[in-house]
């Protein structure tokens, strides 16, 4: 499957907004962010004009695919699997990315980064109800638990992982055992529990065009 190779900051460039790609290395002066905050490019200094309605849909968007590391298609699918559920189209899309397993490990504080998890999880390092899992686009459901396996639980990522999730907080709808490596998903997150800087409304309104 295709997957984004270039340079992290730059996508948050492109956003004007840090998107901690890179977990907790997205500080300090090595942060290209910071050292340049502006789009990316030679133009990028340049570019002030208003954006159009489309532009900013289009960005929003692209920040979420960004955020959640989902490619083109697979967040269409998520979208309209969204509009099929019922509630708020926008709160059931972020609902599902939230779910997902890299997601999720990365929530319990296993992994510094959503592209962290992703690699353990793909590397078979976690179990969900005792079966080992490798997908990282696996859904999470409720009541399910996750752990890290036995054989993992050395690995040196997991352990930075938990030296620094103290920093970024684990969310109540997760509850976790940070000393056996495990956690269960108690509850779906609401739209309150989801802090981050998303307008969720501006994807519905792309997709609706």
């Amino acid at each position: 499957m295709a997957r984004y190779t270039g340079a992290a900051c730059r996508l948050c460039r492109r956003e004007n907004l840090k998107l901690f790609l890179k977990g907790d290395r997205c500080h300090g002066d090595k942060c290209a962010f910071e050292r340049r905050p502006y789009g990316p490019g030679q133009h990028g200094q340049r570019h002030t004009g208003k954006l159009s309605d489309y532009q900013i849909q289009l960005r929003e968007k692209q920040k979420v695919k960004r955020i959640y590391g989902v490619l083109e298609k697979q967040f269409r699918r998520y979208y309209y699997r969204a509009e099929k559920q019922r509630g708020i189209t926008g709160t059931n899309l972020l609902i599902l990315l939230e779910t997902r397993l890299d997601n999720v490990v990365y929530r319990m504080g296993l992994a510094t980064s959503r592209t962290q998890a992703r690699q353990l999880v793909k590397h078979s390092h976690f179990r969900v109800n005792q079966r080992k899992v490798n997908i990282p686009s696996y859904q999470v459901r409720v009541g399910d638990d996750i752990e890290v396996k036995e054989k993992s639980r050395e690995i040196a990522q997991i352990s930075e992982a938990r030296e620094t999730v103290v920093r970024r907080g684990i969310p109540t709808w997760i509850e976790v055992d940070k000393d056996g490596l495990k956690g269960t998903l108690n509850a779906l997150p609401s739209r309150e529990d989801l802090t981050m800087p998303i307008q969720e409304q501006l994807i519905v309104e792309f997709y609706s065009k």
